[in-house]
C-alpha cells in the first residue's frame, strides 16, 4: 500500500500541524472540523488553521505554497471526501465516546484499504476499539505525533493483534521516509513511552526542586546541559507545555495508571503550580510561568485583576526584564544565570564525577535522574519489548541527545547500581546484573536484551549513521577540529567537529589533508556531521584576536588560506556532496557552495551572515553566491537584476528557515536533493556521491561579466534611501557599501569579464577594511557573547 492523500480530522493546533507536516512531504491532505454554530462560512475553522499555519512562528509550514496542497472542509458536507485517502488521522478532542461517534462514521465512508488512525496521547487504544467489529480493528491504529509536528521527530505507533501488518507497514514507511519521522512501536500503555517516562522526569524535576529550595535557574542549569537536555531544562519547557495543562496530564495518568506504580505518589499538582495558574501566569502563552519577561514590575500582592491591568498599563513601556519566580515565596526577581561548582566537575569526570559533588543542586540532579532512570528501567518490557525503543522516543520525543539506558551507561551501571543499593534503594532486573547496557562486538553496536543477552542493533534499510562506521576503524585522518572517515564502497566523509562546529585553521588544514588522500584512495567526499548543527561559520575567535593586536596580515592571511581550500576543493579531481542539516551559516554556508552537489536535510537553516558583525563573506562566498544569480535561467536581462538580488541577501543576512527556503533563496539548486528523515542524511548523500562518480570532470571556471561603478553607484543610491528611513544604520551602510563594491566587480568594465580569483581579490580585500573599521570588534564580541548580531 503506497500513501498518496491523507485526511485530518480535528483542525486545532495539533490537528493543523499534522496537516501541514504531510504537506510538507509534497502530499496532498484534507483538513475537517465541525460546522460552529451559527457560522455563514461552514470550513471557517479549517480555513482559520490554515490562516494560521501561515503565520505561525517558528513555521509549521517549509514553504508557503504547501499550503495550497491542504484542502479545508468540515465534517457535515465533505465527509465523503475521505472516500479517496489511504490514511485517516483522527485529533479530536481527547473523549472517548467522541471518538468513537467518529468512528462510527468514518467506517461508513472510508475504502477498506484505508488506515484509520488517532493521534491520542492519553486513550488506550482497546478502549478506543471498544465495540467496534474486526474488520474496524483490523485498520485502526494509534499513530502519537508530539508537538510541534514539524520540529518533533518522533512518531509513537500503538497496534494491536488485530492490526494489518501491511498497514503497520504502510505508515511507518511513510511516515519515516516523506515525514521524516523516527517511528516507535510502543505497546498499548498509558502514556505509551515518551510522555510516561517524560511526565514523569518533569514532575520529579518540579517536586524535588520546591523540596529542596532551588531556584529554577539552578535546577534548569544542573539538569540540561551535562545531561545532553534542551536548554530549557525542567522548568522551561513546563513553561512552554503551558502549565494549565498540569492537573490534566496528571489526573489523566493517575486514573490510567495501576494503584502500585511508582509514578502515583508524585501525581499531583503543586500548590505554588495551583496558584500560578489561577492568577494566570500559565506558561508562554500567558503572562509567563516560572520564567516571565516583565515590562510592567512586581504585581503587588493582594490587589485584584482591575489593580492588576492599571498597574501593568501603567509600566507598558518599560524595558523587558526575564524575570523568574522563587518557588518559595511566590515571588518573581530577575533572572541570573547561576554558578554551580559541580558543572565544572563534568569535563574532567563525566556525568559520575558531578553527581558525586557535595553540594544540593548535584543531589538534586542526582535525586531527578536516578528517580527517571530507575523508572525507565523498570518499564521494559512493560512499555516496550527493548531498550533501544525507549532511547529513540526520548530522544526524538523530548530532544534528549542520550535516551535513559545511554544515560546509565555513561554514568557506570556499577556507580548507578552500587549507589542505589547504599541508599536502600530496590534495583530494577535489567540492571541487577551490572551489565553495560550497550557495547560494541566486531565493529558493531549491540544491546542488552530483557533476558540478559546482547542483541545487534539493526537499523532500517537505508540507514547508516557516522557513529555505526566508527565502531569499525579508526579516522583516516584527524585533528582537533574535523576527522576523515572511510564510509565504504570508495567514499569518505570530512566531519567537523568543533564546538558548534565552528571552521579554524584546524579545519582547513584537515580540509586540504583530506582533498589529497581522496586523489590516491577514495573515488568521492561528503562533508557531513551528526551534530545539531553542520557549521555555525568561521571561528571569530581567531579574527577577533587578530583584530585586536591589529595583525592586518593575519586577517589577509586567514581569509586568503580558506579561499585557497574551498577552491581546491571545488577544483578536486572527484565529486564533493555537502550534507548539512541544522544552522550552516557564514563560512559554513560557503564551503557548501564550492560543493559540486548538496543533499540537504528538510531542516535546513542556512545563509551568507557576515554582515551582522560587519563584514562580508571572504572565503569565496559572494563569488559562488554571485555566479548562482548570474546562471538563473528564469531572470530578468542584463547583469543589474541578479546583482540586486546578491546584494539584497548577502547584505540583509537571509537565512533560509527549511531546505526548501534555501532553494529558493538559490542557497541550494533545484537539482540538489533534499531529505526529510534526519537519520537518512547520510546514506542519501553517499549514493548522490557515488552518482556523480560515472565520468566525474571538475567545474570549468566561471568567467563574471559585471557592470562595475554603474552598478555600485545603485546599490549607494538604494542604501542611502533606507538609512533616511532609518531602515539601515550608518554602520549598514559602510558595510554594504563594501558589498557592493566587491558584488559589481570594483572598477571593472562589463566588455572585460573577471575571474573568479578577481572577485576573491575583492572580497579579501574588502574583509581587511572592514575589520579595521571601529565598530568590527564590538560587533564581533557582542556576536560571540550573546549569540545576535549588534544594531546600531
Amino acid at each position: 500500500m503506497n500513501i498518496g492523500k491523507v485526511a485530518v480530522i480535528g483542525a486545532g493546533v495539533m490537528g493543523a500541524g499534522i496537516a501541514a507536516q504531510i504537506s510538507n512531504a509534497g502530499v496532498p491532505v484534507y483538513l475537517l472540523d465541525i460546522v460552529p454554530e451559527a457560522a455563514t462560512n461552514r470550513h471557517v475553522i479549517a480555513e482559520s488553521a490554515i490562516n494560521r499555519l501561515l503565520k505561525a512562528d517558528p513555521p509549521a509550514l517549509m514553504a508557503p505554497k504547501n499550503a495550497a496542497l491542504i484542502k479545508p472542509g468540515n465534517l457535515e458536507d465533505n465527509l465523503d471526501w475521505l472516500s479517496d485517502a489511504d490514511w485517516v488521522i483522527e485529533v479530536i478532542i481527547e473523549n472517548p465516546k467522541a471518538k468513537q461517534a467518529l468512528y462510527q462514521k468514518l467506517a461508513s465512508v472510508c475504502r477498506k484499504d484505508a488506515l484509520i488512525s488517532s493521534n491520542t496521547s492519553t486513550l488506550p487504544l482497546a478502549l478506543l476499539t471498544r465495540g467496534f467489529d474486526e474488520d474496524f480493528c483490523s485498520r485502526f491504529m494509534i499513530t502519537h505525533f508530539f508537538n510541534p509536528p514539524r520540529y518533533m521527530r518522533l512518531l509513537e505507533l500503538v497496534t494491536s493483534t488485530a492490526t494489518r501488518p501491511e498497514l503497520v507497514e504502510a505508515v511507518d514507511r511513510f511516515a519515516d521516509t516523506r515525514l521524516g519521522k523516527s517511528c516507535v512501536l510502543c505497546k498499548d500503555t498509558p502514556g505509551f513511552i515518551g510522555n510516561r517516562i517524560g511526565i514523569y522526569w518533569l514532575q520529579t524535576g518540579l517536586l524535588e526542586a520546591i523540596a529542596m529550595g532551588l531556584s529554577v535557574e539552578e535546577a534548569d542549569a544542573v539538569i540540561s546541559a551535562p545531561f545532553g537536555i534542551p536548554k530549557t531544562g525542567i522548568f522551561g519547557l513546563l513553561d512552554l507545555v503551558g502549565l494549565d495543562l498540569i492537573p490534566a496530564i496528571l489526573g489523566v495518568m493517575k486514573q490510567a495508571l495501576k494503584y502500585d506504580d511508582a509514578f502515583q505518589p508524585i501525581c499531583y499538582t503543586p500548590d505554588l503550580v495551583q496558584h500560578m495558574i489561577a492568577d494566570g501566569y500559565t506558561g508562554r502563552k500567558g503572562k509567563g510561568g516560572f520564567y516571565r519577561l516583565n515590562d510592567h514590575g512586581p504585581l503587588p500582592k493582594g490587589e485584584g485583576e482591575q489593580g492588576r491591568r492599571d498597574f501593568q498599563s501603567s509600566r507598558s513601556g518599560a524595558t523587558k526584564i526575564k524575570e523568574s519566580i522563587d518557588l518559595l515565596t511566590r515571588c518573581y526577581k530577575a533572572s541570573t544565570k547561576p554558578r554551580l561548582a559541580c558543572l565544572d566537575t563534568v569535563k574532567q569526570g563525566g556525568l559520575r564525577a558531578l553527581l558525586a559533588c557535595d553540594d544540593k543542586t548535584a543531589l538534586y540532579a542526582w535525586r531527578v535522574w536516578s528517580s527517571t532512570l530507575v523508572y525507565a528501567a523498570g518499564l521494559v518490557p512493560e512499555i516496550s519489548d527493548d531498550i533501544t525503543a525507549v532511547d529513540e522516543a526520548m530522544k526524538m520525543g523530548y530532544n534528549w541527545a542520550h535516551g535513559p539506558f545511554a544515560l546509565i551507561d555513561q554514568i557506570g551501571v556499577d556507580y548507578f547500581t552500587a549507589r542505589l543499593r547504599a541508599e536502600n534503594r530496590p534495583i530494577p532486573p535489567l540492571l541487577q546484573a551490572g551489565k553495560p547496557l550497550y557495547q560494541a562486538q566486531a565493529g558493531q553496536p549491540y544491546y542488552l536484551d530483557t533476558a540478559g543477552a546482547y542483541r545487534p542493533l539493526q537499523r532500517r534499510p537505508g540507514i547508516r549513521l557516522l557513529s555505526d562506521y566508527k565502531l569499525q576503524a579508526a579516522a583516516v585522518l584527524d585533528n582537533a577540529s574535523a576527522s576523515l572517515w572511510d564510509i565504504g564502497d570508495g567514499v569518505a566523509c570530512l566531519e567537523f567537529h568543533s564546538k558548534m562546529n565552528t571552521l579554524d585553521m584546524d579545519s582547513m588544514a584537515l580540509i586540504q589533508q583530506s582533498i589529497a588522500k581522496a586523489q590516491t584512495e577514495f573515488a568521492a567526499l561528503v562533508i557531513y556531521n551528526e551534530g545539531d548543527n553542520f557549521s555555525a561559520g568561521a571561528n571569530l575567535g581567531l579574527l577577533m584576536s587578530a583584530i585586536h593586536r591589529q595583525a592586518w596580515h593575519e586577517v589577509a592571511g586567514l581569509i586568503t588560506q580558506g579561499q585557497q581550500t574551498y577552491q581546491a576543493l571545488k577544483y578536486a579531481p572527484f565529486p564533493v556532496v555537502g550534507a548539512p542539516a541544522g544552522l550552516a551559516l557564514g563560512g559554513g554556508c560557503e564551503i557548501l557552495l564550492h560543493c559540486d552537489a548538496i543533499q540537504a536535510h528538510a531542516e535546513l537553516y542556512v545563509g551568507l551572515v557576515e554582515t551582522g558583525v560587519g563584514l562580508v563573506p571572504g572565503w569565496g562566498g559572494c563569488k559562488e553566491y554571485l555566479r548562482r544569480c548570474l546562471e538563473q535561467p528564469k531572470r530578468f536581462g542584463g547583469p543589474i537584476p541578479p546583482l540586486s538580488k546578491a546584494f539584497e541577501t548577502i547584505g540583509t543576512a537571509k537565512v533560509s528557515r527549511s531546505a526548501a527556503e534555501a532553494q529558493s533563496l538559490l542557497f541550494l539548486a533545484k537539482s540538489d536533493g533534499i531529505t526529510m528523515n534526519r537519520n537518512r542524511l547520510l546514506m542519501d548523500a553517499k549514493t548522490r556521491a557515488l552518482a556523480l562518480c560515472q565520468d566525474y570532470a571538475a567545474p570549468t571556471p566561471y568567467a563574471y561579466a559585471l557592470p562595475g561603478k554603474t552598478a555600485r553607484i545603485a546599490c549607494s543610491i538604494a542604501l542611502q534611501g533606507m538609512r533616511l528611513i532609518g531602515k539601515a544604520t550608518p554602520y549598514d551602510v559602510v558595510v554594504t557599501d563594501r558589498l557592493a563594491d566587491v558584488l559589481s566587480g570594483g572598477a571593472c568594465d562589463i566588455t572585460q569579464p573577471l575571474s573568479e580569483q578577481d572577485i576573491l581579490d575583492l572580497e579579501r580585500e574588502a574583509f581587511v577594511q572592514l575589520t579595521q573599521q571601529p565598530g568590527t570588534l564590538a560587533r564581533l564580541e557582542h556576536m560571540l557573547k550573546t549569540g545576535k548580531p549588534l544594531r546600531n
